[in-house]
């Protein structure tokens, strides 16, 4: 009978070694994923912060083009249109930027909003009093340093988000990603060439 008892808590012994042994991988496995989650949407914010200057920025430049360019009025509503859906996709990524496709129509409405910029520099070649005008150009430089300044965010973020995303796919962790709705997060990509480089705001 003692020998039985002894096996039995020997057994016992055992499977509960096993079990904290077990229990300890999974804690760090989960606190590893937190902190990668967390290190990813720390990063989002940065591009947020960025993008929030960006769009601040934008009125100004419409309001000092405005002087100048009043027969290029669907140019600058065009801007204003693409700044304001801009500004609203933000702010609701802004709220939860684990929604993966919130962070996708960020990028989306960024795109839009770099190609209208785009064509109203364009148009205001045309105008040498704007060209010339002290506001406009320094506008011109704080939107080009702030573009440089979202490029350098999206890639920290990016590295970030991949980081994440291999660390919830690899296994053993996947499993433990499933079970507590470690949701893959999405890249900030822009996806069409064309949109890939910053707004050309020289004069």
């Amino acid at each position: 009978m003692t020998a039985i008892l002894v096996i039995l808590l020997g057994f016992f012994g055992i499977v509960l070694l096993v079990a904290l042994i077990l229990g300890g991988i999974a804690v760090g496995i989960y606190n590893r994923l937190v902190t990668l989650r967390n290190e990813y949407k720390n990063q989002y914010a940065q591009i947020d912060v960025q993008l929030k200057r960006r769009h601040d920025l934008i009125p100004n430049l419409v309001e000092t083009a405005k002087g100048y360019m009043a027969h290029e009025r669907g140019t600058l509503d065009e801007v204003v249109a693409a700044r304001n859906g801009a500004a609203a996709v933000r702010q609701q990524a802004a709220t939860d930027p684990t929604d993966a496709n919130a962070v996708q129509k960020v990028a989306a409405a960024e795109g839009v909003l770099t190609q209208s910029l785009g064509r109203l520099f364009a148009v205001a070649e045309a105008y040498p009093d704007l060209k010339a005008n002290q506001t406009m150009l320094q506008l011109q430089g704080e939107l080009t340093e702030t573009e440089n300044r979202v490029s350098f965010a999206r890639q920290a973020y990016n590295e970030s988000v991949r980081n994440y995303n291999t660390q919830r796919e690899i296994f053993p962790n996947s499993l433990l990603a499933g079970i507590f709705n470690f949701a893959p997060a999405s890249l900030f990509e822009i996806t069409d060439p064309g949109e890939r480089e910053v707004p050309k705001v020289s004069f």
